[in-house]
């Protein structure tokens, strides 16, 4: 997970628990800022960390935070109830740079396209972030064991070929237009809005499309 998170100067964790993340994410990033509610859980982490000139804790919903204006990235074994809103904290932040989240298997998939479609949200959010299916983790490597299988969903904010924002922007037309399976619809409505090759160029930029 934390080699999957890469190297950042500023990385932020939410969920950070008793620091079983925490700690390998700060071998590789500058600073690493841990974002726990439980209190109980927050003073084990702070107290292991006190020293680490690496580590801050916080004792506080990540969901509260104020995103840093400085670019920055998300990584973290979230609680799988709030995936949703974690996940739209992230693609809110103008500044971040990416976010690696261990999250159901299910929702990595949807997210990402592995069930051979794309989600309305991946194809709204498609010109500013690409998702990718970054690792594969069975319910047996966690204590307790859980019902359902993990994944690494990794998104990644980028700048997007003008050619594919204007194909973007006709994918809100679809939304606003109430048709169904816009994912299906992308590569379709690229190549009309640009020629096939640059189209085709602006997908791959995108992360999505052949």
């Amino acid at each position: 997970m934390a080699v999957t998170a890469g190297s950042h100067e500023l990385l932020l964790e939410p969920g950070a628990g008793r620091g079983a993340l925490t700690f390998a994410l700060a071998d590789t990033c500058a600073r690493v800022v841990a974002y726990e509610i439980d209190p109980a859980h927050a003073d084990r982490l702070a107290a292991r960390a006190r020293g680490h000139d690496r580590i801050e804790v916080v004792r506080a919903d990540f969901l509260t935070a104020r995103a840093p204006r400085e670019p920055f990235a998300v990584a973290g074994n979230i609680p799988y109830s709030i995936t949703s809103a974690i996940v739209g904290w992230c693609l809110r932040a103008p500044a971040l740079t990416s976010a690696t989240l261990l999250t159901q298997r299910e929702y990595a998939r949807k997210r990402s396209g592995d069930f051979g479609r794309w989600s309305r949200l991946t194809v709204l959010t498609w010109p500013d972030h690409s998702w990718e299916l970054a690792g594969r983790v069975g319910r047996a490597s966690f204590r307790p064991v859980p019902a359902v299988d993990s994944a690494i969903l990794r998104i990644t904010a980028r700048p997007v070929p003008a050619a594919a924002v204007r194909a973007a922007r006709r994918l809100a037309g679809v939304r606003r237009g109430g048709l169904h399976r816009a994912g299906r619809l992308a590569a379709r409505l690229t190549a009309r809005a640009v020629p096939v090759p640059q189209g085709r160029r602006g997908l791959r930029a995108g992360g999505g499309g052949p």
